[in-house]
């Protein structure tokens, strides 16, 4: 792909050009879809995702949109957050991140993961009850980052633990914000 400046570069803004138009060829599978695997994805967790999530509906940015509206499914941003160290000196300053999210939404950082601790999936099941008021009806919407497979990690899980109204939305805050969507910045629920 050829990129035509109106105007002369310098060095790093081509740099830049170049790792932009590389990343977004690399996020397209050189060989049609990704498969949908049978268990949890445990490793390079930012690789393009799978089309489908069998038991649950993917959803596009229009349906996203619709349902947000609506209010009728409670939207779940499962993207990491690393915790403050345990081991750091005290004279340490710790500065957590910052992290924007869809407007509305509930942050659970860390569920997403193919292999949870005991207490990362004891912190998601009770917020999974809480937020749904221990309906497993209730129609939850999980998203990350548009090529992140913690979102279809969180939502499968979610499923397993007997959720029967579970969505996707792939293309996560990354494919809201292009539609026009607003973000807001998220604390991690407790």
């Amino acid at each position: 792909m050829a990129i035509a400046l109106a105007y002369p570069a310098t060095a790093l803004v081509r740099s830049l050009i170049a790792q932009a138009v590389a990343a977004e060829v690399s996020a397209q599978p050189a060989n049609g879809p990704v498969p949908e695997p049978q268990d949890y994805r445990t490793d390079d967790y930012r690789t393009p995702v799978p089309l489908t999530l069998r038991g649950a509906t993917v959803l596009s940015d229009r349906e996203a949109m619709k349902i947000w509206s609506a209010k009728s499914g409670v939207f779940i941003d499962v993207y990491p957050h690393a915790p403050k160290p345990d081991n750091l000196p005290a004279d340490t300053l710790w500065r957590e991140t910052t992290h924007q999210s869809i407007e509305d939404a509930v942050w659970l950082p860390n569920v997403g993961y193919g292999v949870l601790a005991p207490t990362t999936d004891a912190y998601f099941r009770r917020h999974l009850e809480a937020l749904t008021n221990h309906d497993k009806t209730k129609q939850l919407v999980f998203f990350c980052l548009r090529n992140c497979w913690m979102s279809w990690n969180a939502a499968k899980r979610a499923m397993s633990y007997g959720y029967t109204n579970v969505d996707w939305y792939r293309d996560g805050s990354d494919g809201w914000q292009e539609a026009g969507g607003l973000v807001e910045e998220v604390s991690p629920l407790p």
